[in-house]
């Protein structure tokens, strides 16, 4: 070929055997990212054939993980996370700790050090949101108490792994390792000024983002929406997603990661944060799909062959060891038997951020290739497996309520009933705010049928086109000669029309002002205020844009102004020959 095509090559080669292994182990009833991880071991260089470019493919997972953490911030729910902080919070965090320990141990027996040790444990004692999401919708207990529960507790665990993510450069030289030679501004000194500097740059981040952040990316979002552009809208979220990240590392030295996530809370708080999530999932989808591929291309296969005992240490670990530690924790914690048999099954599998934490320890020399390669082995493993998980989750509830039938049903069913009613509150009140936005579009169609053809999206991107206006009794809206800059919208009250010596009264679902704005002429009448009016109003530009794209809407308000233009007409006709009448008669009283 003429010129340098490997980025070309990874990216192609990898979407098709992702697609091709992602389909066969839908097919196996297997989660899609099985097949991701399968993709990139045959693209790896420890696979003959084609061999993709390591270094490509990391810079692409890369753009995966700030993606990946994009949407988890922009899921973030502080609502859910404070329902089951009494579960969630101290479960996690427990779970953490003893899944931690269990790492520690095991790699004890193989002789690495304690800095190896805690990093590997960290890195399994996460379970992945992508994978738990997929079981939960799969069983259709995403909306369950359970279900919620879990989603939190991952949550919980997702920050603490931030945390883990930015604190381990930190103590790199503590824990054994080394600073990371490829960055020349790698903070040295002791400790504890270290883990100052650190938290005072993740502080000062964070307070940035609190204060700023939801004032500036609201407004940004809602200006670039108001555009009509859905390409532009996509472009603006991605390159608030890809800015904030990397403008925090660059500015703070947090990790891409990090500002990620809080882009992603940031722009959760817009009223157009689901229209941001929609357009720009196929983008984190395709780009979470590279960084799978790229993870298994780390993945060295013989591991299974050589180090098989280490490979089932890992599986027991993740599969078995994690959840019973959940098990017994979520009992501690006086919560039903039933929801700590479901959480358990959840965590039984480990994801992205164990990838992530595990690329940045062998970055700071805590992670040997060995250990990445048992880490993939174990993700692999326990993904494959998770399905069981949740089937050995119900044959144990079964056995037990049969066994223990009393103990079974009242265990827990204090905190169960609580936490059931804080959910069911926090339902309602999202439920409420959806009924509100849908209220505000049924009466807006109801009251401008107009806009009735056009489809829900379209009608809730109208609403952020309207600016509101009021006027009292006597205000004058329209003036005769002024310029055309805006079409009006009553939303209520009453306005009287006066048009070359004609009158007449427009009530609440009329409109006016659109002459000016379709003819470039001059207002021809004089509107003012009867009452107290509230108006939607759609300046020119917005007008134009809107009804470029919707010309039905925009031949419908053409034939009322055509309607309208030719009874002025009528009314000035026949104005001028009462004129003439009048004349005549005055005449004929003089003769």
């Amino acid at each position: 070929m003429p010129h340098d095509v490997n980025l070309i090559a990874t990216i192609a080669v990898g979407f098709v055997l992702a697609s091709i292994f992602g389909y066969l182990a839908d097919r196996l009833r297997l989660p899609a990212l099985v097949g991701y991880l399968v993709a990139g071991i045959f693209v790896g260089p420890f696979t003959p054939g084609f061999v993709a470019d390591t270094g490509m493919a990391g810079q692409l997972a890369e753009i995966g993980v700030i993606l990946l953490m994009f949407g988890v911030g922009l899921h973030f729910s502080a609502s859910d996370l404070l329902a089951v902080r009494g579960i969630a919070i101290a479960g996690a965090v427990g779970q953490i700790l003893l899944a931690t320990l269990m790492g520690m141990a095991l790699t004890h027996f193989w002789g690495w050090s304690v800095g190896h040790g805690i990093v590997f444990g960290l890195c399994i004692s996460v379970a992945s949101t992508v994978v738990l999401l997929k079981a939960l919708e799969e069983r259709n207990l995403l909306q369950s108490t359970m279900g919620r529960v879990a989603v939190g507790w991952l949550i919980v665990e997702d920050l603490a792994m931030v945390l883990a993510l930015v604190l381990l450069p930190a103590f790199a030289t503590v824990l054994g390792g080394h600073a990371d030679t490829g960055h020349g501004d790698a903070q040295q000194g002791p400790v504890a000024i270290v883990l100052l500097l650190t938290l005072a740059k993740v502080g000062g981040f964070v307070l940035m983002a609190a204060l700023i952040g939801p004032r500036v990316v609201p407004w940004v979002l809602i200006k670039v929406a108001r555009t009509g552009s859905r390409e532009l809208f996509t472009l603006s979220v991605l390159a608030l997603a890809m800015g904030i990240a990397f403008g925090s590392a660059a500015a703070f030295g947090v990790s891409f990661a990090l500002g990620a996530f809080f882009a992603g809370v940031i722009m959760g708080e817009s009223q157009l944060s689901h229209r941001a999530s929609t357009n720009s999932l196929p983008l984190q989808d395709a780009f979470s799909v590279l960084f799978f591929v790229s993870i298994g291309m780390l993945f060295e296969p013989t591991v299974l062959v050589e180090r098989p005992l280490e490979v089932l240490g890992v599986v027991v670990v993740i599969v078995v060891g994690k959840p019973i530690a959940a098990f017994l924790i979520v009992l501690a914690l006086r919560y039903p038997l039933r929801l700590a048999l479901g959480v358990s099954a959840s965590l039984a599998q480990i994801g992205e951020f164990s990838f992530i934490l595990a690329g940045l320890g062998a970055t700071y020399g805590l992670m040997t290739t060995e250990g990445q390669s048992l880490i993939l082995a174990g993700a692999i493993l326990s993904i494959t497996l998770n399905p069981l998980a949740f089937s050995a989750a119900d044959a144990i509830d079964r056995r037990l309520r049969a066994r223990f039938p009393v103990w079974a049903v009242n265990f827990g069913k204090r905190h169960e009933r609580v936490l059931a009613v804080e959910l069911e509150r926090i339902r309602g009140e999202a439920e409420k705010r959806e009924h509100e936005q849908a209220r505000k579009i049924t009466e807006f169609v109801e009251t401008f049928p107009l806009f009735s053809a056009i489809d829900k999206e379209d009608q809730e991107e109208l609403l952020l086109l309207f600016v509101p206006l009021s006027a009292a009794p006597g205000d004058r809206i329209i003036r005769v000669g002024e310029k055309g800059d805006a079409m009006y919208f009553l939303v209520s009250g009453t306005v009287d029309v006066h048009v070359k010596g004609t009158a007449f009264s427009l009530e609440a679902g009329a409109f006016f002002g659109e002459m000016a704005l379709l003819t470039g002429a001059p207002r021809v009448a004089d509107v003012t205020a009867v009452d107290f009016c509230n108006f939607l109003v759609l300046y020119q530009r917005d007008f134009r844009l809107f009804m470029s794209r919707h010309p039905e809407v925009r031949a419908a308000v053409q034939a009322m102004a055509e309607e309208r233009l030719a009874m002025n007409r009528a009314a000035a006709t026949a104005a001028e020959h009462g004129d003439e009448r009048l004349d005549q008669g005055a005449a004929a009283t003089d003769r």
